[in-house]
């Protein structure tokens, strides 16, 4: 398709169409929400890190090893990570330990390689 074939020339308003497509929306603070899920996940770091604590929960040592990155790296992208709640940590005496936060990070990671797969 050319981009002539993405304007619509003719201004008609399909009214009943446009109305389902704004029901369809979400309010705007979950949208937002939403951008900032995203915008974490564009990091290609962010998702090695989510992609690494897919199968177990690690330290930042252990990140910082898988990752071939400083450990400074990884306790910032962490921090981001832990602001989204796309992560959780536990305390086991001086070590934490950061996993993901739910199965629902799981299933993004999960869909997101099944699409870039097709």
């Amino acid at each position: 398709m050319t981009d002539d074939q993405h304007i619509c020339n003719r201004k008609i308003i399909h009214h009943a169409l446009v109305d389902l497509a704004r029901d369809a929306l979400a309010a705007d603070e979950i949208i937002s929400a939403m951008s900032l899920l995203f915008k974490a996940m564009g990091d290609e770091t962010r998702i090695k890190i989510l992609a690494s604590l897919r199968r177990t929960e690690l330290c930042v040592c252990d990140l910082a090893a898988v990752l071939d990155l400083s450990v400074s790296a990884i306790s910032h992208q962490l921090k981001q990570l832990r602001q989204l709640n796309l992560v959780k940590n536990r305390r086991e005496g001086t070590v934490i330990y950061y996993r993901l936060n739910d199965d629902h990070v799981a299933t993004l990671l999960d869909i997101a390689g099944e699409h870039v797969m097709e």
